[in-house]
């Protein structure tokens, strides 16, 4: 694919300040980067260095999707990357698993026993070594480059990771042929936005600033959530479906559009396969039975059906809150054909948006990155890792291959975000399990590590980037050398690699060849000089169809899946009477606005706007149970247990509790989070996990 590297956009600017990037002091240098973290806005950074020191970071106001603004989040990177806590030597355990007592070592001890530990397991079976990874940078070099390398030079097991939006992504990808979509800058044209499972004030803040300027222009924003979130406070509607009920929404609106006639027909028969039986299942949802499975009102299912059919141009933000659970892959899908039903993308201010990060399949290379040639015909088992509690506790068996001697795990915090976490610890404190973390901080998985490998921060080391919200390639300088003896994901591969007698010359690569096999279909001059480039894609992608679908077509039923429809929960009143009957409330776990997955919780300026792991709980739900606002309460199901503040503040729906997350276990309460509670049951498509499938009880602590 050809690119556009000018940067500018057919799009209405947005009226927000913008920082005037001023020259240099002779004393102060620029280095351009890109945030790390997962999150879809991937902002484009400008970071000052004084000294060898940051000074600050800021966006680029010149790249469109960060306008020069920042989340409160990473405009403190720079007090991230200095923490006093900053782990900045090789540690070498020394106490018992988990007490969080370590030595330091050398680089040079630590790889040696590491690698020693490492070859005398793989001379068993090397799938007995598991990788474990996730988000922690979305960098394709810090991400899985040289990793990969490593671990498919070695033959260990692979990984497949699910943890976040595999059910969503892949319903999406099913429906559209890649995790495709809509411009973020375009949503300022559009006149009627749903804002769907998505709290975009604090997960997707540039996106929300495009939905601000539409809004001025005289927009109307809906958004649909079981939690009243700010994102909720500030559109002009909100609809607290029950958790999980996404996919009967959907539906109801389809009936909708075919009893009122309000279908584009051309558009579905000219770019559309498949619709017919849909059709015929969506007959049988009219306005009644969605508004009854969803908890909302006849007349809230029949107005939203209204307005999205009769206003142009009509978008959806979808985000991948909604995917959490047993249906998650059935709604994305049902939810992706709705503007193909009423042929919004025929305007570019129409359509929807999950991911963007299918647009860069055209100009990135991920084998030659990856390097799976180096398994060299040997297939590994694959190990999912939203189910790594039961997988670690499991033994060798035909079924499952060797029992799991080594963890290796780089970019995640498994301990703290992975579901069902008493499970995942009793299997990180196996003695018989070798557990390297490497990190930033003694997280909650670092303390139950062998060794803690010290990793650099993003304002340390080279990285590229894509984005899933944006169509804009991004590239990461290093601003200031490693702190300590903090080293590079890569370099730590590098020459871990080297002491396993691996000689491929892939291990030699350096970073600068890594980003250029990252993507060889991108002006790297124009990437280093402005430190990012923008994607060649139409305005309005499919408003003749061409999506990346065999045949051009967006699919209802794509080879392998059946007629997409509403799966209700694992866990509801209407599905599990009786566990409900024990277990009344549905938990839901969105991230605290403050914090990024478990990323940002030991910044203390961050962790004190917090102040302490919470559940909101509805008047009602608290006043059955006799408990005031502020009480410490006990949120317990078959699975654990878990202390949490109460919040009476208007945001919970009635049967529907929300833990806010995810706290570091150790500085909870009672050295736990909510995953204490949540599920290693998997979606319906991707094998994702369901953390917004959970029922439980609360009761006052004792």
């Amino acid at each position: 694919m050809a690119l556009c590297n000018s940067g500018v956009m057919n799009a209405i600017p947005i009226a927000i300040p913008r920082a005037i990037p001023t020259a240099p002091t002779a004393d102060v240098r620029l280095v351009r980067g890109a945030c790390p973290h997962d999150c879809p806005d991937t902002c484009a950074l400008h970071i000052s260095v004084q000294d060898g020191k940051v000074v600050k970071v800021a966006g680029d106001p010149n790249h469109p999707p960060t306008h020069g603004a920042l989340c409160t989040k990473v405009s403190r990177y720079a007090e991230r990357t200095a923490h006093p806590e900053r782990v900045l030597t090789p540690l070498r355990r020394v106490g018992a698993k988990g007490s969080g007592r370590f030595e330091p070592v050398s680089w040079e001890a630590a790889l040696d026993d590491i690698a020693a530990r490492l070859q005398a397991i793989a001379a068993r079976d090397p799938q007995a070594i598991q990788p474990y990874s996730y988000a922690g940078t979305m960098g394709l070099v810090q991400g899985e480059s040289m990793a990969a390398r490593f671990f498919n030079r070695l033959g260990a097991a692979r990984l497949a990771r699910t943890i976040c939006s595999e059910a969503g992504g892949q319903g999406v990808s099913a429906t559209y042929g890649a995790k495709i979509g809509m411009h973020t800058e375009h949503y300022t044209e559009s006149r009627l936005i749903l804002i769907w499972g998505s709290n975009s004030i604090a997960s997707n803040l540039h996106f929300w600033t495009f939905a601000q300027q539409a809004k001025r222009d005289g927009a109307r924003l809906v958004c649909i959530d079981p939690r009243r979130t700010e994102t909720a406070d500030k559109c002009d509607e909100h609809l607290a479906i029950r958790p999980g009920t996404d996919g009967a929404l959907a539906l109801g609106l389809m009936h909708e559009l075919i009893v009122h006639g309000w279908l584009d027909q051309d558009y579905i028969d000219r770019h559309v396969d498949g619709w017919a039986p849909l059709r015929e299942r969506a007959l049988a949802w009219p306005p009644e039975r969605s508004a009854a499975a969803c908890g909302l009102s006849v007349d809230q299912v029949q107005s939203l059906a209204q307005a999205y059919a009769t206003t142009r141009p009509a978008a959806i933000r979808l985000n991948y809150g909604m995917q959490r659970v047993r249906g998650g892959g059935n709604a994305a899908r049902l939810i992706a054909l709705l503007p193909c039903l009423i042929g919004a993308w025929r305007q570019r201010g129409g359509g929807l948006l999950l991911s963007a990060s299918g647009w860069f399949k055209d100009v990135k290379d991920d084998a030659a990155l990856q390097r799976p040639d180096l398994l060299a015909g040997r297939q590994p088992r694959t190990v999912n890792m939203s189910t790594i509690g039961n997988d670690l506790l499991r033994p060798a068996s035909a079924e499952f291959g060797p029992k799991i001697e080594a963890l290796i795990v780089y970019n995640s915090n498994p301990v703290a975000v992975a579901p069902e976490s008493a499970k995942v610890v009793a299997g990180f404190q196996r003695p018989d399990l070798f557990t390297v973390v490497l990190e930033h901080f003694l997280t909650d998985t670092a303390d139950l590590a062998d060794y803690v490998l010290p990793a650099t921060t993003q304002l340390e080391h080279r990285d590229v980037h894509l984005s899933y919200g944006h169509t804009y390639a991004l590239l990461n300088q290093p601003a200031i050398a490693p702190l300590g003896q903090a080293k590079p994901n890569t370099q730590i591969f590098r020459e871990l690699a080297a002491r396993m007698g691996f000689d491929d010359p892939c291990f030699a690569d350096s970073d600068e060849q890594l980003v250029r096999q990252a993507y060889p279909g991108l002006d790297h001059a124009a990437l280093a000089a402005q430190g990012w480039v923008k994607l060649a894609i139409a305005d309005a992608p499919f408003a003749q169809g061409g999506f990346k679908t065999a045949n051009g077509r967006a699919q209802v039923t794509p080879p392998g899946l059946a007629l997409p429809d509403y799966l209700p929960p694992y866990e509801s009143q209407a599905s599990a009477p009786e566990l409900a009957r024990r277990y009344p409330l549905a938990m839901i776990s969105p991230p605290a606005r403050n914090f990024l997955n478990s990323s940002f919780v030991n910044v203390k300026s961050l962790r004190d706007i917090e102040g302490e792991p919470l559940l909101e709980i509805h008047p009602d739900d608290a006043a059955a149970r006799a408990i005031v606002d502020g009480a410490m309460l006990r949120v317990f199901n078959d699975r654990g247990s878990t202390l949490s503040r109460a919040r009476i503040n208007g945001r919970a729906r009635p049967g529907v509790v929300n833990g806010l997350g995810v706290w570091w276990r150790k500085l909870g309460a009672d050295g736990s989070n909510v995953n204490q509670l949540t599920s290693q049951a998997l979606t319906d498509i991707g094998d994702g996990p369901t953390f917004y499938d959970c029922l439980v009880e609360v009761a006052l602590a004792t």
